[in-house]
């Protein structure tokens, strides 16, 4: 499907309101900085075709009720394409941006630089994403809308460097544009479809819903909550009963029990609302690993990384890696709910990097400049869960468990009997209680209070 927004027509589906930046730039002379012929005359068709300048509108607006910063791309103008008029007016909204203390939301149609400037034009690229990561560094948060087509460079800078990227449905995106690709490419690989399901963005929108979408996430990432967050009360036992784990064996069967409740309802019952990115950008996406942002009772944010219960893809934590280092840039706390029985062990999370994913997300955490409180609400298995545990501030349910390794494969690497995985359970003092007195963790939560 192709969009047929003009920019203008973008920005008045996504704003509540638009004032324009106005540019002094004057006619183009001559052929450009290379002297493509017949360069002039072509920009000025551009403009009379499209009722524009240049490729790119710059202005401000208001979102949800949020100030920002737009950048909304012309593809009737030369194809979006990005030229040096185009990486100054950038450069002028980033600037803008940056000076007003406004988030940056861009919405991108274009097939990258353009031809006419050669390396001219091709260098815009790095200045639009030094202004890019300068803003984003200033603590600003930057959303992108991906239209069709946001191809080549403008998909490699304004469109996959932004915080968040959303995308229209059936836009065409990708680093190859249409006619630069294989012959016998699938076109269904280069849609915003496709990149979904991959891990490069965060969703699809339909357009009738796309200004109160990007309303919730500038209201979210603009609000950060202060301080640490509390840990969430205990949603409650299989049984009802919050009595303590008698043994390491019943502490795991209650860890493990189907009807234990998961991540989605802990989050529920903590957020008002709240909206999850989606992917590691690196190919890949764990569905057992919620990330995302929550508004809380007090209007505040919380960034949150959710395991669901499930072994953890590494794509699962490249993925809570890219939100703790989001959420630190803007100055969010971040609440991890723990709950794997450990990191996947199959070959294919070997090919695809579990090692150095979880090594990431351990510095992440470690190096994190804001509060983190951590919440084991089930299995705490090895490494792949304490790389999701905020360090002296990971707290337990009474149906969890936490231990160096799993129960049958520490009596498999003991060389012991199946059978024998009990015994091996209570040696490892895996218990909430033997957590607490260990000093592993800070605390049992209860269950929610009672008028």
């Amino acid at each position: 499907m192709t969009d047929p927004m003009t920019a203008r027509e973008a920005i008045a589906l996504a704003t509540d309101d638009f004032t324009e930046l106005s540019f002094s730039e004057g006619p183009l002379e001559g052929d450009g900085p290379i002297g493509w012929p017949g360069y002039s005359a072509a920009h000025g068709r551009a403009a009379d075709r499209s009722g524009e300048t240049e490729s790119v509108i710059c202005g401000t607006g208001t979102i949800g009720g949020v100030p920002v910063v737009l950048l909304s791309f012309e593809f009737r103008f030369l194809g979006g394409s990005i030229g040096e008029r185009t990486g100054a007016r950038a450069v002028a909204a980033h600037r803008l941006a940056r000076a007003r203390r406004l988030p940056v939301v861009v919405l991108p149609a274009t097939g990258g630089s353009r031809m006419h400037e050669g390396m001219r034009a091709l260098l815009q690229l790095q200045v639009i994403a030094r202004e890019s990561a300068i803003t984003r560094a200033a603590g600003l948060p930057q959303i992108a809308v991906l239209r069709d087509p946001t191809t080549g460079g403008g998909w490699a800078t304004l469109g996959a460097g932004s915080d968040v990227v959303l995308a229209l449905p059936g836009a065409q995106v990708g680093f190859a544009g249409s006619r630069v690709r294989p012959a016998d490419a699938d076109p269904g690989a280069y849609t915003a479809e496709a990149q979904l399901a991959h891990g490069h963005i965060d969703a699809v929108v339909p357009p009738g819903e796309l200004r109160p979408v990007l309303g919730r996430w500038l209201t979210l990432l603009t609000r950060p909550a202060e301080g640490p967050v509390p840990p969430p009360y205990a949603l409650g036992t299989r049984s009802g009963s919050t009595s303590p784990a008698e043994s390491g064996r019943e502490a795991v069967a209650r860890a493990r029990h189907p009807d234990r409740p998961r991540a989605p309802a802990y989050l529920d019952a903590h957020f008002t609302y709240r909206a999850e990115i989606s992917g590691d950008r690196c190919g890949g996406t764990d569905p057992g690993m919620l990330c995302g942002f929550g508004q809380g009772p007090d209007g505040r944010t919380v960034a949150y990384a959710a395991q669901c219960g499930t072994a953890t893809r590494p794509a699962g934590f490249r993925t809570a890696t890219r939100l703790v280092r989001l959420a630190d840039r803007l100055g969010i706390p971040v609440l991890t709910l723990v709950d794997t029985p450990g990191a996947a062990n199959d070959p294919q999370a070997e090919r695809d990097g579990a090692g150095p994913a979880i090594a990431a997300l351990f510095e992440a955490v470690a190096t994190a400049r804001v509060p983190l409180t951590s919440l084991l609400v089930g299995e705490g298995g090895s490494g792949g869960a304490l790389a999701l545990a905020a360090p002296d501030n990971t707290w337990a349910t009474p149906d969890s468990y936490f231990s160096v390794i799993a129960p049958e494969l520490a009596a498999a690497i003991l060389k012991r009997t199946p059978e024998e995985a009990d015994t091996t359970a209570d040696l490892l003092r895996l218990r909430p209680r033997d957590l607490l007195a260990l000093g592993a963790v800070r605390g049992i939560v209860d269950g929610p209070a009672r008028a």
